[in-house]
């Protein structure tokens, strides 16, 4: 429950830039980025890309974006979660790569996958997809698809990962 309280807080004060210290840029890599800021709670890094597509249009929804947080005092790495810019259906959220599914949970806007192990396993596809599809539902029923592109996610990755050691 931690973890979903402070992804939540963390998105609402880059939204309103809130943070005591803004995240600082610490490397473009093609399609994704990597970051670092100060938090209460000690420096955080993440690696954070936004679809290059969205369906449907006629949806009215906030950003989109997938990130991979790294939390050293809180010994927290390779957290993966998704926002499709709305409130999410229960258990409605899949990513999926090829042949390869997995089913994320949710809590209001946010989506993580459920232990480290899986995690784990979606980072080393991450690294080998060429791109990735997050299918959802809203809290109304309707689905929406976000298309991400993987190019860059290796090196925004272990900036992140590297930055946070």
């Amino acid at each position: 429950m931690l973890k979903k309280t402070f992804i939540i807080l963390i998105t609402v004060a880059f939204s309103l830039n809130a943070f005591a210290n803004t995240p600082r840029s610490t490397g473009k890599y093609k399609n994704w980025e990597s970051f670092t800021a100060e938090t209460e709670k000690g420096k955080i890094c993440f690696a954070q890309t936004v679809p290059t597509k969205r369906a449907p249009s006629t949806i009215q929804r906030g950003k989109s974006k997938l990130f991979v947080t790294f939390r050293p005092k809180e010994n927290i790495k390779d957290e993966v979660s998704i926002t499709s810019g709305h409130d999410y259906k229960t258990s409605s959220v899949t990513a999926a790569s090829g042949k390869k599914k997995y089913s994320f949970f949710s809590q209001k806007s946010f989506a993580w996958l459920l232990d480290d192990q899986e995690e784990k396993k979606f980072i080393k596809l991450m690294k080998r997809a060429t791109n990735l599809i997050i299918k959802a539902r809203t809290t109304k029923g309707a689905e929406t698809t976000d298309h991400y592109s993987m190019m860059g996610f290796t090196k925004a990755y272990n900036t992140a990962k590297k930055t946070c050691s």
